[in-house]
């Protein structure tokens, strides 16, 4: 690298010599005013500045900055992003080649482009979401493209560069994984599959040696011989479910299975992922705030970087108009023996044919007109209106029967998308717990509502329960907003470090690995 940088540099140094100072600042300025006008931002900039190079020139300065961002391109792998994009060697070789001002000009401004991609893409992400499904609506915290610039040549380039990507320690531990991985991928990845749909304990032969052998490279078990499925190897595997978010029974079902055969590959993939998806949620989250991970169906407070609270979630079905989004909002109120205004979609797509056939069907939830009051549903030809055309709406009392069940925690979107608590308490005991119509249901939603609540009450649950006791419908505003953020992580680390996964239960992570494939990121292994 020095040697490169430095030859380059005197190349620079060289080629201006034969020709008068100012015909090289004007061809200089021509060829940057040229190339810079194929981007809006990088043109404004060079404008703004009287087309002074940043990069070219022979000075200590420039060449500090020229090597730290070839020294940043060509290590773009360890963070999970296409080093082709940013063509270090292309990039290089336009340097060691400039022999005219204008080369310089040129290469001047690629330089720039090449740093202003570079920079997004590590702080911000290599995609934008929305473009790869529909239901991320998250509003990545893009950055002014000409802050970079101006940030970067006042900054020292090195710790810059650095200093872009997220600084979470999830991202950190992330990386890690993302090295082990990669090195597994060196040494075979974790061996054979097991040649078995299922196995259950007790079980004897080839198969259950096979699924030991898998166990052993992945870390769950010590070295054995034993060729039974015996209480050892039931641990283990029911260590395995744990940390893959199933049924920590010991045994190994076909769901089981299809997790333990999962290969390196695939799991290096989920990692490069939920680094993208960290790189989108790259901004301050709250000291205290909410996190909703769709895939392992849960929802956390985490207070300074700590959860100090965690239940079991269900989440959006996987049909299209039931998908939970991902996106992040602040948490306003709480709201106690809440009434159920039933979702305009639910009404004509579920309850109106039902009314059709059978006009009391539903009939724990009101009918109601456009001002609020309740309407005889024996008034009412039901069959006379289609989804389009019918003109009432719908709302349940408060109550334990009502589908919000005692408590919902209100954060206003435009998704109509909250936390709640729910009367079908059976639904938690499942592994996958994707049912709901996209809101977020919770499996403790009193220690949820206690936790929010303890810092503005002396005895949050005596609080909770005299509100409760009412009957009535309450609304508790939070002294202070809880930021929330919906997230959707196949790949997450625990506070050891240790890497849990889950399963793609909406397909999101397949299709933006695809969408980084073919933006060229690629798998590697570490050699050695």
């Amino acid at each position: 690298m020095a040697g490169f940088l430095g030859a380059a540099a005197t190349a620079l140094t060289l080629f201006t010599a034969p020709q008068p100072a100012f015909a090289q600042v004007t061809a200089f300025k021509q060829a940057v005013a040229e190339a810079a006008a194929r981007d809006e931002d990088i043109a404004a900039y060079y404008r703004a500045h009287g087309y002074a190079p940043i990069w070219t020139e022979a000075t200590e300065t420039q060449r500090a900055r020229r090597a730290a961002l070839m020294s940043a391109i060509r290590a773009a792998d360890l963070h999970g992003l296409p080093v082709a994009r940013y063509d270090p060697q292309g990039l290089m070789e336009k340097l060691k080649n400039a022999q005219t001002p204008r080369d310089r000009g040129l290469a001047e401004v690629e330089m720039t482009r090449v740093f202003l991609q570079y920079a997004r893409d590590l702080q911000t992400g290599v995609l934008v979401p929305s473009r790869i499904d529909p239901s991320i609506v998250r509003e990545v915290p893009y950055r002014d493209r000409q802050t970079y610039i101006t940030d970067f040549i006042s900054s020292d380039p090195t710790p810059f560069l650095r200093n872009l990507r997220p600084r979470t320690m999830e991202y950190n531990a992330l990386m890690r994984e993302k090295l082990r991985m990669e090195h597994l991928l060196t040494q075979g990845g974790w061996g054979p599959a097991v040649p078995a749909s299922s196995l259950k304990p007790g079980a004897q032969g080839t198969q259950v040696v096979a699924l030991r052998n898998r166990l052993m490279s992945m870390g769950y078990l010590k070295r054995s011989n034993v060729m039974t499925y015996d209480a050892t190897l039931q641990e283990a595997v029911r260590s395995f479910q744990k940390d893959h978010g199933l049924n920590e029974d010991g045994v190994a079902g076909s769901g089981t299975m299809a997790e333990i055969n999962k290969s390196v590959e695939t799991r290096l993939q989920s990692v490069i992922v939920a680094m993208e998806r960290e790189r989108w949620l790259n901004k301050e989250r709250g000291a205290r705030h909410v996190l909703v991970n769709i895939p392992a169906f849960t929802a956390s407070v985490v207070d300074n970087g700590q959860v100090t609270f965690e239940t079991r979630s269900v989440v959006g079905a996987n049909q299209s108009d039931r998908l939970t989004p991902e996106f992040s909002d602040v948490m306003e109120y709480i709201v106690i023996n809440p009434t159920w205004t039933v979702p305009r979609s639910i009404v004509t797509k579920e309850y109106l044919p039902s009314m059709q056939r059978n006009p009391n069907a539903a009939g724990h939830i009101d009918l109601i007109d456009n001002r609020g009051r309740i309407i005889s549903r024996g008034s009412v030809n039901f069959s006379r209106y289609t989804a389009r055309t019918f003109p009432y709406g719908m709302r349940q009392k408060p109550g334990r029967t009502n589908a919000l069940g005692l408590v919902k925690f209100i954060f206003p979107n435009k998704y109509n998308i909250y936390l709640h608590d729910t009367p079908s308490k059976s639904l938690f005991d499942r592994d996958v717990r994707a049912f709901s119509h996209g809101c977020v249901r919770l499996a403790d939603p009193f220690d949820f509502a206690y936790t929010l609540l303890a810092p503005q009450a002396a005895d949050p649950v005596a609080y909770f329960k005299r509100q409760l006791a009412t009957g009535r419908e309450t609304f508790v505003h939070l002294d202070t907003e809880v930021p929330v953020h919906i997230i959707y992580r196949t790949a997450f680390t625990t506070p050891r470090g240790h890497t849990q996964y889950r399963a793609d239960i909406y397909g999101r992570d397949g299709r933006i690995w695809d969408a980084l494939s073919k933006a060229g990121v690629a798998l590697g292994a570490v050699q050695g």
